[in-house]
């Protein structure tokens, strides 16, 4: 539906040079969205695949296992979209003390994602201390991604006080250039109110599809935009108890068709066309929680299928079935950190491994005598599926 241009343009001047930067009008949509026809349709089909990834999410044996590793897979792409070259191993072995050949400054980046996922889920858990989805848990989950990581002096946890980007070296030459401080702070404050709002009659998934939108376009922050604006959508999913565990993640889907997305951002604030967003957005929901679906249910069987076969390997099978829980949840993992997570001696837990590596569920990856890593690769196999580098 073309509405006309989603907001206005305003002059600023930026290094004495005169750009139009662009507020948006406040949501929703005015006229009202169209959710009907194929629109409609997109929505359900993206319920129905939510619904059944979080009750399956929600009777795994340990749902916190699958969603340890989810996260961290999460982080990566996320991550991946902004620069970043570090892979799934690489943070997993950057949160083993001591891990040696791993990519540092990418791989800290990423796991300041996971910290502020957490911080961010954790706050809104909480039901003395906590914080609700608000603009203060965003600034609090910004400064935490950013600061000890690039772009730690670009204002970590505060809205930026200085005018931003998007494409291009300067304001005059960018694809896009988002509202002036001012106008961004009070946006900003805009959106927090219809993130509070219940008298809209709008259902769950369409405003976390609105507000990722206005968040992008308002670009509130000098960096860290895209990460912050991804994590709002499942921090929207879960608050309205749509999911019950951080498990819906777009990034991948975001990654694969990004030269899309980018289009219909545009389209939006050209034309207010809402509606043909919505529907991208909701095929990415669908197509996201399916495919979570199944990694859980490939990684579900593959658990279950290999302590089948520990089981029967003989004596100490049941020291070796306790080591590989602790890999399903870490996938690499040291001897001191499998000693902390099962309360069994070194010895036993080194002969554990040993015995895994044996049946070839289990491998050594740093091929160094001291400090070395063992990694679940089956399970890791699964897991890093589409997170090869752009």
């Amino acid at each position: 539906m073309d509405r006309g241009l989603a907001g206005q343009y305003t002059v600023t001047s930026v290094g004495g040079e005169d750009v139009r930067a662009f507020v948006p009008a406040p949501l929703p949509p005015d006229p009202p969205l169209q959710l009907d026809g194929s629109l409609l349709l997109a929505l359900e089909r993206a319920n129905l695949a939510l619904g059944r990834l979080d009750g399956a999410a929600t009777h795994l044996p340990n749902p916190h296992l699958f969603v340890y590793s989810y996260v961290r897979k999460e982080a990566v792409l996320s991550s991946q979209i902004e620069g970043t070259r570090s892979s799934l191993s690489d943070l997993m072995r950057f949160e083993l003390r001591d891990a040696p050949g791993v990519p540092r400054n990418d791989a800290a980046e990423v796991s300041r994602y996971v910290k502020a996922l957490y911080h961010a889920t954790e706050q809104m858990e909480d039901p003395r201390g906590g914080l609700p989805l608000c603009n203060r848990l965003l600034r609090e989950a910004h400064k935490i991604l950013l600061t000890g990581a690039r772009g730690g002096d670009k204002l970590p946890g505060e809205f930026r006080r200085s005018q931003n980007w998007v494409g291009g070296t300067r304001p005059g030459n960018a694809a896009f250039v988002p509202p002036p401080p001012d106008e961004a702070t009070e946006a900003m404050s805009a959106l927090e109110r219809f993130l509070h709002a219940t008298d809209d009659g709008l259902p769950t998934l369409v405003r976390a599809g609105l507000a990722h939108v206005q968040f992008e376009t308002i670009h509130p922050f000098l960096d860290g935009n895209g990460r912050i604006g991804r994590m709002l959508i499942v921090l929207m999913l879960l608050e309205r108890g749509v999911l019950s565990t951080p498990t819906l993640y777009l990034s991948l889907f975001l990654k694969q068709h990004r030269e899309r997305y980018y289009e219909l951002l545009d389209r939006v604030r050209a034309t207010g066309d809402w509606e043909a967003w919505l529907e991208f957005f909701l095929d990415g929901v669908r197509s996201t929680a399916a495919t979570a679906l199944d990694t859980s249910q490939r990684l579900e069987r593959m658990a279950a299928d290999d302590r089948a076969v520990i089981s029967g390997s003989g004596r100490g099978a049941g020291s070796a079935l306790r080591v590989h829980e602790a890999l399903t949840e870490m996938v690499l993992v040291d001897v001191i950190e499998v000693v902390e997570r099962t309360a069994l001696s070194a010895p036993t837990v080194g002969a554990a491994l040993r015995r895994l590596c044996d049946l070839g569920l289990v491998s050594e990856v740093t091929g160094q005598k001291r400090n070395r890593i063992f990694a679940y690769d089956g399970y890791l196999e699964v897991l890093e599926e589409g997170t090869e580098p752009l």
